[in-house]
């Protein structure tokens, strides 16, 4: 009776459109490399041949000892930073987030620095945890509602931002009503007189920095126009850039740089780079900013403005670009600071500034995002190498025993790393370890969807679809769109969770998985902000949470 059911059970499965698994089947799933008979697996598995791989690796890595050396001194370190969690006032904080960083644009990067072995600075932090990035109505999230999790620590619907989930997309009149409002972590340090800033190499008021201090039911209301442009009123709804300018928290920000100079300028007026502003309402934000603050307070446009600032600055508005500042690989080193020099300079404000009461530091690596929405991996790998370099320098010019910094992302991309390449192939290149069915080679990276489709497939007089040769393609061009599956005018986010390091008091916080919007509580219990604190006294400071 037994066989009869397990024989029906393979009628049925086969029935169903697949097979019982076999031996043949999972040497197909893992391919064999090189040797003699190698063609002929390739024909019977149609996987494509399998070359011998030659990776000239270190001689030392062939002998057990080598890796069980590495692991022993990880166990240390381990041990050495988990026997003695530090849980001392954070005094400051800072929130680096590297926008779209998948945890596959991590690994592609380490490749980028030299080898699969290396890591970037972040990693090297003790405590790693997994943020879970959904908006409170969408599977996958975009920019906005995540900054409304990791900055507010409230969930929020797709395309709004410091904003309650009552607030629908475009709803203006529910963006107005106070309890729908979500107050960030700036905020609550303001209140507790500590310094504050943000940094980003996007618009000032794109979506993740305006989770700083803007409340917006549509995150592309940066300026006036937009608002109008979409049937609402900008004297009830106040733009994004306005709320910067003049809003509680953006008021009092000692440090803003990035870039968006067009969302700050009426329309008839040009930029230092000859691009018009956007404004309707005739409203120089630049010049409202300037007349609000003291003659201690600077207005930059390039880089040597920044780097020359004097030591009496209190407060800094550094708008680099007419729009979003340049990727590292096309800026002007004369105009354009890099992220890291744009922290170095933050720093040095909110040190004096703080006068002993700590500080808030937001620093965003937003064109890591812009990479991958075309494809442009080499792009957005690039800026991940870019991004992890301001983070170094922060840590290391920080004390861990009062300054907590955590870096994350706001959410992944759909960018994969695939296939069976040898140890140091370029990551930008073709995978060497097979080809593809159709006896052409492929990516190692490839995208899910995006506009990369059309630049990597072709179609014969017949009308028949087919992949582009790679090798007859320059892969190591900046502007080349990596392959995808499914064709798109945007690659979209993905829905994965994403990484979150920590370093400093109370890092150990950031372990496991959670939900996005614990982040800015955990922050906030570790700086004396939350209420689970109610009081809370060290190294002379003292501080009361408000909501």
């Amino acid at each position: 009776m037994i066989l009869q059911l397990f024989a029906l059970g393979g009628l049925i499965a086969l029935a169903g459109g697949y097979a019982l698994p076999t031996r043949d089947a999972e040497r197909h799933m893992h391919p064999v490399y090189g040797g003699a008979s190698a063609p002929q697996r390739a024909s019977r598995f149609k996987r494509g041949y399998m070359p011998e791989m030659t990776f000239g690796s270190q001689r030392v890595e062939q002998y057990a000892d080598y890796w069980r050396s590495i692991a022993h001194q990880t166990l240390e370190q381990q041990l050495e930073s988990k026997m003695r969690p530090n849980t001392q006032l954070a005094k400051n904080v800072m929130l680096f987030l590297g926008d779209g960083m998948s945890i596959p644009t991590i690994t592609a990067g380490r490749v980028y620095l030299g080898g699969e072995e290396k890591q970037f600075a972040f990693e090297q932090f003790p405590y790693v945890g997994l943020s879970k990035t959904y908006c409170a109505n969408m599977q996958v999230a975009d920019s906005a509602c995540t900054a409304t999790a990791y900055l507010g620590g409230v969930k929020a619907n797709y395309g709004t931002v410091g904003v309650t989930a009552a607030v629908r997309l475009k709803d203006c009149q529910a963006q107005v009503q106070p309890e729908n409002r979500v107050a960030s972590i700036a905020a609550w340090a303001q209140r507790q007189g500590m310094a504050t800033g943000l940094i980003t190499t996007t618009s000032v008021s794109h979506a993740s920095p305006a989770g700083v201090y803007a409340h917006a039911a549509n995150r592309d209301w940066e300026n006036d126009a937009d608002v109008k442009a979409d049937n609402a009123d900008p004297t009830i709804c106040t733009d994004i850039a306005s709320q910067l300018i003049n809003g509680d928290v953006g008021r009092n920000l000692n440090v803003i740089l990035g870039g968006g100079r067009q969302n700050f300028l009426p329309e008839h007026v040009k930029d230092p780079s000859g691009v018009f502003g956007k404004r309707k309402d005739g409203r120089n934000l630049i010049e409202e900013w300037q007349r609000q603050h003291t003659n201690s307070a600077h207005y930059v446009h390039t880089r040597r403005q920044l780097l020359e600032l004097n030591n009496q600055t209190s407060r800094v508005l550094g708008l680099f670009a007419p729009y979003h500042m340049p990727y590292h690989l096309d800026a002007d080193a004369a105009d354009q600071p890099t992220l890291e020099e744009m922290v170095q300079a933050a720093l040095a404000i909110l040190e004096r500034q703080s006068a002993g009461r700590g500080y808030f530091l937001f620093v965003e690596g937003g064109r890591i995002d812009h990479g991958h929405h075309n494809t442009l991996a080499l792009r957005a790998i690039d800026e991940t190498a870019e991004f992890d370099k301001a983070v170094h320098w922060a840590r290391t010019h920080s004390s861990v025993d009062d300054t907590l910094i955590v870096v994350t992302s706001d959410h992944s991309h759909t960018m994969s790393l695939a296939g069976y390449s040898s140890r140091k192939n370029d990551i930008f290149g073709i995978n060497d370890g097979q080809l593809a069915a159709d006896d052409l080679p492929y990516a190692t990276l490839s995208y899910a969807n995006g506009p990369g489709y059309n630049s990597n497939f072709l179609k014969d007089d017949g009308g028949a679809v087919k992949r582009k040769n790679l090798r007859s393609l320059n892969m190591k061009n900046k502007d080349f769109m990596f392959p995808t599956a499914v064709p798109l005018e945007s690659e979209t986010h993905g829905g994965d969770d994403v990484a979150v390091f920590a370093s400093g008091p109370y890092s150990h916080l950031f372990t496991g998985v959670f939900e996005q919007h614990y982040i800015p509580h955990a922050m906030a219990y570790a700086s004396c902000l939350s209420e689970s604190r109610s009081m809370c006294s060290d190294t002379s400071i003292t501080r009361l949470w408000s909501s």
